[in-house]
């Protein structure tokens, strides 16, 4: 892979109105608004106004059962494992495009896919945007991996481990086991977060009994972390599946003094790309 360039998913840089030349881009953004920018849809920074730079390729298979036996697949399979219309871009064009559409926006967002596969890459990105302007960045991985000279550019940790309810079917299954939950990895997120003064967050998707097991026991190896710092989000990836969780979730939430996260994205735009 070219270190010099990022892989994008399909939706790469959004919502955007303009290109890397600083050109007006001639359809509106999926967010139907006239202007760049979005908002974050979950988690301890929801509600904040924000650009997302979303990167193709996962090292894990997610699809979530829910114990009524509904499966529910990756609500962004399109850039992890199913990956469609990516595309090679330059770690200077994704800078300037960036610079382009965020003059009234701090808030920088890093997604995937899993963002970590790319590390080397993001590394430049980060030193290359931060001698134009200086960002407040989230990184939204699933956990399994760490890169400490990555690390430091970041000023907000979203980690979302994955339980045991996403384990897809054969022949995923063994490999997506194997990977999918990383106490070590986790516990130096966390570290880096405490040593710099930095924030973090444990985003799990939750529907029943069984995730908040999983969820405890996770907890009891791992140091550092607080109350606050524990998200359970519904599982579903749309407002009627969200919904069948919502209840069951908030309770798990009350009752263990978690915090519950909403999707705010889904109730504004749907259940879409690019928003």
């Amino acid at each position: 892979m070219d270190e010099k360039a990022l892989i994008l998913a399909e939706d790469g840089i959004f919502p955007i109105v303009r290109d890397a030349d600083g050109n007006l881009l001639p359809q509106l953004p999926a967010s139907g608004l006239d202007f760049s920018g979005t908002i974050q849809g979950e988690g301890k920074l929801n509600g904040i106004p924000s650009l997302f730079v979303r990167l193709a390729g996962c090292n894990l298979h997610c699809t979530w059962q829910s114990p009524d036996g509904n499966l529910s697949g990756c609500d962004t399979a399109y850039a992890s494992y199913a990956v469609r219309h990516s595309v090679s871009m330059s770690v200077e064009r994704v800078c300037q495009t960036i610079l382009h559409n965020t003059e009234h926006l701090q808030h920088l967002v890093i997604t995937g896919g899993e963002p970590l596969l790319q590390a080397k890459s993001l590394n430049l990105l980060f030193i290359r945007i931060k001698q134009e302007r200086h960002f407040h960045i989230t990184i939204e991985t699933n956990a399994t991996l760490f890169d400490e000279k990555l690390a430091r550019h970041i000023d907000f940790f979203s980690l979302s481990p994955k339980l045991s309810t996403s384990v897809p079917a054969t022949p995923y299954a063994d490999l997506h086991e194997k990977r999918r939950m990383q106490p070590e990895v986790i516990q130096q997120f966390i570290d880096h977060s405490l040593l710099y003064k930095k924030d973090f967050q444990l985003k799990f998707v939750c529907s029943g009994d069984q995730d908040v097991a999983e969820i405890k026991e996770l907890l009891s190896r791992l140091q550092g972390w607080k109350n606050e710092d524990v998200l359970l989000m519904p599982l579903g990836c749309n407002s009627t599946e969200l919904q069948k969780h919502t209840q069951q979730v908030l309770k798990y939430c009350i009752q263990n003094g978690w915090r519950y996260c909403d999707r705010l994205h889904i109730s504004l735009f749907g259940n879409k790309s690019g928003v």
